[in-house]
């Protein structure tokens, strides 16, 4: 049987950011699931930088069905969480649930691989603290509010725990999540 890994997400996420880890992680032979507030077709967006604009611009992007609700999940059968990022998470941290699942897999010292603006999560249940990360640039200063020294590359991998700044560090990000998957977590 295949080790699940649990992507956790909603509406205004960045499709790639939901997308790339879920393909990439079912290719590595894992049994991947997406949660949501509510088992829903989500709205993915599309950030994307756009001349004369002081900061990126969001599309409307993929859909995507969320396969359970957050009050669903139980955390003890997931070997690793995805937290993308977009602005799914600027509002997903508010969720009391979401926060409690979260937990579970830092406390479990599961591997969690974060992206962008999914740092914002961890953020919120205080799992950053002491920590190295990275995630879109603009949070910096919000990182480093959380107790986290920030470090602007590609990937930063601190034990279980692997970030990343946006899609365009996807390649670095799941490789290196993918070599702590295979020691922590194998595939089957």
């Amino acid at each position: 049987m295949a080790a699940k890994i649990l992507i956790v997400t909603g509406d205004a996420a960045e499709s790639l950011e939901v997308l790339y880890p879920y393909q990439r992680l079912r290719e590595e032979g894992y049994d991947v699931h997406i949660a949501a507030p509510a088992r829903k077709t989500l709205r993915l967006v599309v950030h994307d930088f756009e001349p004369g604009f002081d900061t990126y611009a969001e599309k409307p992007g993929y859909t995507w069905p969320a396969d359970l609700a957050f009050s669903e999940v139980d955390p003890g059968q997931y070997a690793a969480l995805v937290v993308p990022g977009g602005r799914a998470p600027e509002y997903l941290r508010n969720d009391p649930e979401l926060r409690k699942l979260v937990k579970s897999f830092f406390d479990s010292d599961k591997p969690v691989a974060q992206i962008c603006h999914g740092p914002l999560l961890t953020a919120a249940i205080g799992s950053l603290n002491g920590r190295q990360v990275t995630a879109y640039p603009a949070l910096e200063m919000d990182m480093q509010a959380a107790g986290a020294a920030y470090r602007d590359a590609e990937v930063v991998v601190d034990g279980t725990l692997v970030s990343s700044r946006s899609w365009a560090d996807h390649s670095a990000w799941m490789r290196e999540f993918v070599a702590v998957l295979r020691s922590k977590a194998p595939a089957t």
